[in-house]
């Protein structure tokens, strides 16, 4: 019977518990506890206390349940009502359960009293013109445009076309001081006329004009001299040099597809040796002093004749894509090339037909060299990947990567078993190809090294970049002997003269002649008027 009253009186506490709860929520969902508002601090005791009082009443209505609240000590069967045996028994929990009993009529009370409370606090935290905050959609901000980025080019496509200069930047105009607005017209007002036998105090006279100090203006940096030019130039970058074995002459090829043939002592144009129908790439004189071999980005290979320029014959790589790099066997028997397919071939000069086809590299073969003895090849591509060819048989001899990015200059040493390449990485590197180790490291260049030359006593190193500069470095020790900037941007080619100086060509589609100990240049040859 006890167990039953218990459980009926634990439905009074639930449903006062479940009032509370009901009570308290739209004091939740109507933002009363803001901190912003003038009622925050009443608000927030009337929510804590309806949730105290619903926990607490909750817990009640469980210790009914439960039967830990007897109203009187439960005994079992023949327990004994008296003596020590009595005294033991629970008496259960009188205080408590009396607090239970009551704590749900509190409660009802409490609920009837806040009703005004919660009608003005409701109110007070409506948000002006009726909107509510939490539902209102939040002010955009619109972030400042970025600078456009460009894409960068890929990396076959940047080891085609030698990227342009970057132009110097333009000299800002003179500062020419704003003349003063012009004071609008001052209407002359007559002094009021005196009175009769009235006189009037004699006006001030007027503040002294006190003259400004005249505004001084640097006047502008002198503008650089405008570059010689010929007609007979070239109209575009001259990405390639060489000079005869006699030191009498030196041709050049041009991303406008011209090869030249020039006279370095009378700075004269001997003949256009033909044109290219892409970009030409290379040009090399043959061993016999006679004829020229000239590669483009059209996939052929021409053998001219120096005398007039007329085609011998035309080898043509076909879908092995354009030759970007040329190199000939000290006899004139073979000729190596390097392809955009990653192809080098190794072509046959005296029976006009091709050796080899060694599709060794996975990207564009920017840089080949033939070995002193004709032995063996040396090609690089623009991942940096370098390989070491026989030339005999056509077969691999080593293959690792010897720089951080593309190959674009390569060059045996006179003993055949040390060869030199720059790179994209801004670095010259001197390698033994018998172990295959780097010896040496010339540092100094900010930009691609784009090609490089030996002096014919194989004592100097030349170098150019497309950092604008031109760099002879000592073999022996990788120091610095010279270094020259025309300021004219990005130099692609290089060539040791016979006396010794130093000629370049590049992006201003000039070709210069440097003193071998550093100094200012001159122009040689300048290019076509733009």
């Amino acid at each position: 019977m006890n167990r039953t009253i218990d459980r009926l009186l634990s439905l009074p506490l639930l449903a006062a518990a479940i009032a509370c709860v009901i009570h308290a929520y739209p004091l939740l969902a109507t933002g009363a506890v803001s901190l912003a508002h003038p009622l925050a601090d009443f608000a927030s005791a009337r929510l804590t206390g309806f949730l105290v009082a619903a926990l607490a009443l909750v817990l009640g209505a469980l210790l009914f349940l439960a039967g830990l609240l007897p109203g009187r000590p439960a005994h079992q069967a023949g327990t004994p009502l008296f003596g020590r045996a009595a005294e033991l028994q629970d008496q259960g929990r009188p205080g408590l359960r009396r607090f239970f009993q009551v704590l749900p009529a509190v409660a009802v009370l409490a609920l009837l009293a806040d009703q005004p409370w919660r009608g003005s606090g409701e109110v007070a935290n409506e948000p002006k013109g009726g909107q509510d905050l939490a539902s209102a959609p939040p002010t955009p901000i619109t972030p400042p445009p970025a600078a456009p980025v460009p894409a960068p080019a890929p990396p076959e496509q940047a080891a085609k076309t030698p990227p342009p200069a970057t132009p110097a930047p333009a000299s800002p105009p003179p500062v020419v001081p704003a003349s003063p607005p012009a004071e609008p017209p001052k209407t002359a007002l007559a002094p009021p006329a005196a009175p009769p036998g009235t006189s009037l105090p004699p006006e001030p006279a007027p503040p002294p004009q006190v003259a400004s100090p005249p505004e001084t203006v640097a006047p502008p940096p002198p503008a650089p001299p405008p570059l010689p030019t010929r007609s007979d130039g070239h109209r575009d970058a001259v990405v390639w040099l060489a000079v005869s074995r006699d030191g009498r002459e030196v041709m050049s090829a041009s991303t406008d597809r011209m090869i030249k043939l020039w006279d370095i002592d009378g700075k004269r144009l001997i003949r256009n040796l033909g044109e290219h129908k892409d970009m030409a790439r290379t040009a090399l004189f043959m061993p016999d002093g006679k004829s020229a071999l000239t590669a483009g980005d059209d996939g052929e290979i021409v053998l001219r004749n120096l005398a007039d320029g007329a085609v011998l014959h035309v080898f043509s790589a076909g879908q092995n894509g354009g030759a970007r790099n040329l190199a000939i066997s000290p006899d004139g028997k073979v000729a190596v090339s390097g392809h955009d397919t990653g192809a080098v071939i190794a072509w046959d000069l005296e029976k006009g037909g091709v050796l080899h086809v060694l599709p060794g590299h996975d990207w564009s073969v920017s840089a080949v060299a033939v070995s002193p003895d004709g032995t063996k090849a040396l090609s690089g591509s623009i991942d940096g990947e370098l390989k070491l060819w026989d030339m005999a048989s056509g077969k691999l001899l080593r293959s690792w990567y010897g720089h951080e990015q593309g190959t674009y200059g390569a060059v045996f040493t006179a003993d055949g078993h040390h060869a030199v390449t720059g790179s994209g990485d801004h670095t010259i590197k001197l390698w033994d190809l018998d172990t295959f180790k780097e010896i040496r490291r010339f540092e100094g260049h900010s930009g691609t090294v784009y090609e490089i030359a030996l002096s014919p006593d194989g004592k100097r190193l030349a170098s150019v970049s497309l950092d604008g500069t031109a760099r002879i470095w000592n073999m022996d020790t990788g120091d610095q002997i010279a270094e020259f900037d025309p300021g004219t941007g990005p130099i692609y080619a290089v060539a040791f003269a016979a006396d010794g100086t130093l000629l370049t060509g590049g992006y201003d589609r000039t070709i210069r002649d440097w003193p071998a100990a550093g100094g200012d240049g001159v122009v040689l040859f300048a290019g076509a008027p733009e």
